[in-house]
């Protein structure tokens, strides 16, 4: 079975486009799915919880997927703009903690009473960003001590 490598090239940088692409659709998401988590979080409940955090972290694995599929074909560049969505949800849930903690949790709560689970959910958000992160680089890390 002989390569062509022409194809693979050609293979190689249409790959690379999609994952550009990826890349920008993946920080619109983040994006929108910080603005409408931390929104509930200060709004303390006034709007239904979000139900975006399962279809953000699909959007998130299929793009780090692909960027690892792009490495497994040979593409040598490594931007590690995924970082920078891990860097983010983490500094975000850090700073919505504190907020809580110095407001004295009055962001646990609705304005009935009620137990809000936004930063619940939000540090779920994140740890499974976190988990997508370090799977991705043990492939990586894998992969180069497969060669």
């Amino acid at each position: 079975m002989a390569f062509d490598i022409k194809k693979i090239r050609e293979v190689r940088k249409i790959e690379i486009v999609i994952n550009q692409n990826l890349f920008l659709v993946c920080a619109v998401v983040t994006l929108a799915t910080m603005a409408m988590v931390t929104t509930n979080f200060f709004s303390r409940g006034s709007f239904l919880p979000t139900k975006i955090g399962f279809f953000y972290l699909i959007v998130v694995l299929v793009y780090s997927l692909h960027k690892e599929f792009i490495r497994w074909i040979g593409d040598k560049k490594d931007k590690r703009q995924g970082e920078y969505f891990v860097y983010a949800w983490i500094i975000l849930t850090t700073v919505l903690y504190v907020v809580d903690f110095f407001s004295l949790n009055y962001f646990d709560y609705s304005k009935e009473g009620y137990d809000l689970s936004t930063l619940a959910d939000i540090s779920y958000i994140t740890i499974d960003v976190l988990c997508i992160f370090v799977a991705t680089r043990v492939m990586k890390t894998l992969f180069t001590f497969r060669k």
